[in-house]
């Protein structure tokens, strides 16, 4: 059974309308590191890579809205409310001082907006397979509002599971390197008790489609404006990786975008890093973030 070399401390804080739940880990005498979850996951995401870095940061990472034990919307999910979601955490953690500042998949879309948006805020910033999402044209967009109007009509639900141990072989059959007793600590971490097994903490309206169209070229334009030193991760799977879905071959043109970049591919992992290489990439993370 996984026992957490740094348990985490955990806090309830109000952000506009919403309570969030954060994770902290380590003591808020170290510096600050900020981490941020990818979709359908939650701030428990990083407890093995706190195991590693926790004695020498504060870390601290949110329950994204919709996810982990943070409030549901009562409708659809817009990326710019995650924007201000963010802007206000760091308004509360530091207000006067900027961060250091990571985030996995979209997570580290999230980061990567904000750190262009409000440069002067973030010092360093961390993209762990999280590069933006394929292009898309605005001929989609007939289609794509069609869908979601049609999803409106109906209430999302997600898949039933019997335990938690289920799900930790469903984590394990996706992520085959993540150990089992990593998976079912997360598997327990990512699901709540329910009248018959368990649920997802998820908001199940998080699997409907957005019927806003990604814009490359926005993004592009956020990327340009960041001054921090930036670090990419991948993961060395390049069969799991989001850019074999319509990013690899504008990964080129998205680098450019970057000021100060360096890169990092961890072998033996998929999308999920954190979960298969925690070490590795808490090696990482300890090389660019230290001072």
């Amino acid at each position: 059974m996984y026992s957490p070399h740094h348990p985490t401390r955990p806090e309830s804080l109000r952000l506009g309308q919403h309570h969030t739940r954060l994770l902290h880990w380590g003591t808020d005498d170290k510096p600050l590191l900020v981490l941020l979850h990818g979709w359908m996951d939650s701030a428990a995401t990083f407890q093995f890579i706190a195991d590693q870095l926790a004695s020498d940061w504060h870390l601290v990472a949110p329950d994204l809205r919709g996810f982990g034990d943070s409030d549901w919307n009562k409708g659809s999910y817009y990326f710019p409310d995650y924007l201000a979601d963010l802007d206000a955490l760091l308004n509360t953690l530091s207000p006067t001082q900027p961060v250091m500042l990571a985030g996995h998949s979209m997570g580290a879309m999230i980061a990567g907006i904000y750190a262009g948006i409000y440069p002067e805020r973030i010092t360093r910033l961390m993209l762990i397979e999280g590069f933006g999402l394929a292009q898309t044209r605005p001929e989609d967009a007939p289609e794509r509002y069609a869908r979601w109007l049609k999803e409106q009509q109906r209430q999302p639900v997600l898949g039933k599971l019997e335990s938690a141990a289920q799900l930790a072989t469903k984590l394990q059959g996706r992520n085959p390197r993540m150990q089992p007793e990593h998976a079912y600590y997360m598997a327990q971490q990512l699901t709540r008790p329910a009248q018959s097994g368990v649920q997802y903490r998820a908001d199940p309206r998080h699997k409907g489609v957005n019927p806003v169209l990604y814009r490359l070229d926005e993004a592009k334009a956020c990327w340009r404006g960041i001054s921090a030193p930036v670090q990419w991760v991948f993961g060395g799977d390049m069969w799991d990786h989001p850019m074999a879905k319509g990013v690899l071959d504008t990964l080129d043109e998205r680098r450019a975008c970057f000021k100060q970049l360096q890169e990092t591919t961890i072998s033996n992992a998929g999308h999920m890093v954190q979960w298969e290489q925690a070490e590795a990439l808490a090696h990482t993370m300890h090389g660019f973030f230290s001072p």
